[in-house]
């Protein structure tokens, strides 16, 4: 069936509109801040033949791209082999199993088949960051676990909701196995109420054109997403192209782990291959394959943000199932950290393999880590317990064409840190400090953006903080010939006593009583090209604004600036090992 453009490209953003207000619904109706107010959701229409991604929520975390392809994906072949109960109208499954297309097991997805004619037009699903799903720890973020059973409740798909209404059995079993449960029904409620908003705006438009029109429009779109993918990868040389990533240690193990990617770029397809990664770890970094394939799919949607999110863009992307490495994890290995710092790092080796081949598209490394901070303990003045989930942004990695943006969110998603005053509100915290990390950037041509600083006091109550982040050991590398970024640190004070993490921003059960604090600093982007280029006005601003001290400028960036502020020429090799702070 041929479709005219301009009824194409209606189609097109009618599908994209029934995600962002599926999105929308989501976020006005959900009870915990992490969902409400940091977003940390996504929502999306998908293939009812083979879970294939039509349309994603442009609020939505790109790193659920590819997940939830590949959850729905299994959950269709799941019931068509009958270990998955077979569907009716109005049930909606809910899943959260790692091993089937999922993140770690705070990501939580709901699937709602939309049935046109007696027949399955289409799967909608979302998936939300609950801030608890039980485990030894207080938010999930077990960073000791060694199985995946130490980080909470593991779910199949099951069916949530029969016929619409909610099963009281399956939510009695849920909430007996997760904290503060009191408070997921409103997650739970919302969550549903947003998929059911989807199928009524779906609805509307299949009304509007028929659901032959719909379904041609859809699989011409998924085409001409492939064609586009293609073209730009033709803008990449024939070659291959290598990297190494870090990470910093497993949780367990206090040894760095690596991500080792060669990447072949042949014709229009790219293969992304990475063997000689390090093998599975014993702690919570290990990565399910759903989410190694997400982060490569993310990771070329920064690089060619004009092509259109559909399955049809991930077609020329070729990954080697990375068998016997971290990067595959199986049962029963521990992978909270996989979609909020793994992911990461796998991001940053595309990036770090391709710099050089595309130089005016691709960036230094950005900060690469959600800072996961989780408080858990039980608030005497409200008479009940609490689990509050942090998340947190760093600096972008510098560019070709300007600096990196400071404080941004992670590179996984468009996840927000909720606002001071909603945490103060609903925890028994006080925020001390929310500043920009002033001089975190790597210095480079363009500097990395900066990270965040900010430091957190108990009020009342005992509790119980636990850390899951990352780019603790290595900074956020530079890019031809910039510096990296700045560490991430963690520190916390206990009766007055300062100390920091054995594996630097990961620890779990750290104990804390009223008047002890924890203070984050996340990392800066890495620098973009070689400093000694950088605009020596530029510099000069950046003194003036003290970001930088006058002596960094001179160690860094080869630049004499005056107390009065006057900038003079680039300092020779000479005088910057004669001279100090102007």
């Amino acid at each position: 069936m041929q479709i005219d453009p301009i009824t194409l490209s209606v189609i097109q953003s009618g599908l994209q509109q029934v995600c962002d207000e599926m999105d929308l619904s989501f976020s006005r109706a959900a009870f915990s801040p992490v969902i409400a107010e940091a977003n940390d959701r996504s929502d999306g229409i998908y293939s009812a033949v083979d879970g294939a991604l039509i349309a994603q929520g442009s609020t939505g975390l790109p790193v659920f791209v590819g997940t939830m392809q590949y959850s729905t994906r299994v959950l269709i072949e799941m019931i068509a082999a009958g270990t998955a109960a077979a569907p009716q109208p109005g049930d909606i499954y809910i899943v959260n199993d790692p091993y089937l297309g999922g993140t770690h097991l705070m990501d939580v997805r709901f699937a709602m088949p939309v049935y046109r004619n007696g027949r399955i037009f289409c799967w909608l699903s979302n998936t939300g960051h609950w801030p608890d799903t039980g485990g030894a720890v207080p938010g999930g973020f077990s960073a000791s676990a060694t199985s995946v059973e130490q980080e909470g409740l593991r779910l199949p798909p099951v069916r949530l909701f029969k016929q619409g209404v909610l099963d009281p059995e399956i939510y009695a079993i849920i909430c007996s196995n997760i904290r503060v449960s009191e408070q997921r029904i409103g997650d739970v409620k919302a969550q549903a109420a947003a998929l059911l908003v989807g199928e009524k705006r779906l609805e509307r438009l299949l009304d509007r054109y028929g659901d032959a029109v719909v379904e041609a429009a859809i699989e011409e779109l998924r085409l001409r997403a492939s064609q586009q993918m293609r073209a730009n990868i033709r803008l990449i040389p024939e070659g291959v192209y290598r990297s190494v990533a870090y990470i910093d240690s497993d949780g367990v193990v206090n040894e760095p782990l690596e991500i080792r990617l060669s990447i072949a770029a042949k014709n229009d397809k790219l293969t992304f291959d990475f063997t000689g990664s390090s093998e599975p770890c014993r702690g919570p970094m290990n990565s399910v394959l759903a989410t190694t394939l997400s982060s490569v799919y993310l990771a070329m949607r920064h690089i060619f943000p004009d092509v259109p999110i559909s399955a049809g863009a991930f077609e020329p992307l070729d990954v080697i199932r990375p068998e016997g490495t971290f990067l595959d994890a199986q049962y029963p290995r521990p992978v909270s950290g996989c979609a909020a710092e793994v992911s990461q790092r796998i991001a940053e080796a595309v990036f770090a393999a391709l710099v050089e081949a595309l130089p005016d598209r691709v960036t230094a490394s950005p900060a690469g880590s959600s800072g996961n901070f989780a408080l858990g303990g039980f608030d005497p003045e409200r008479g009940q317990g609490y689990v509050m989930y942090q998340i947190s942004g760093g600096g972008y990695g510098g560019n070709a064409n300007h600096d990196g943006l400071a404080n941004g969110c992670s590179t996984i998603g468009i996840s927000k840190a909720p606002p001071v005053e909603i945490m103060e509100q609903q925890y028994p915290v006080l925020y001390h400090r929310y500043a920009l990390r002033e001089g975190s950037g790597g210095a480079g041509y363009h500097r990395g953006g900066f990270g965040l600083d900010y430091e957190i006091e108990l009020r009342r109550g005992d509790a119980t903080a636990s850390f899951v982040m990352d780019h603790g050991r290595f900074g956020p590398p530079g890019a031809l010939g910039g510096r990296d970024g700045r560490v991430n640190r963690v520190i916390v004070a206990r009766d007055g006593v300062a100390m920091e993490p054995e594996h630097l921003s990961k620890a779990q059960d750290i104990p804390l009583k009223p008047g002890d604090r924890v203070r984050v600093q996340t990392p800066g982007g890495g620098g973009y090209g070689d400093p000694l280029r950088r605009d020596p006005a530029a510099v000069a601003r950046d003194v003036r604004l003290e970001r930088y001290t006058a002596g960094e400028a001179l160690d860094l960036f080869g630049v004499v600036v005056s107390d009065a502020g006057v900038l003079n020429e680039p300092a020779t090799d000479a005088a910057r090992a004669g001279q100090g702070e102007a």
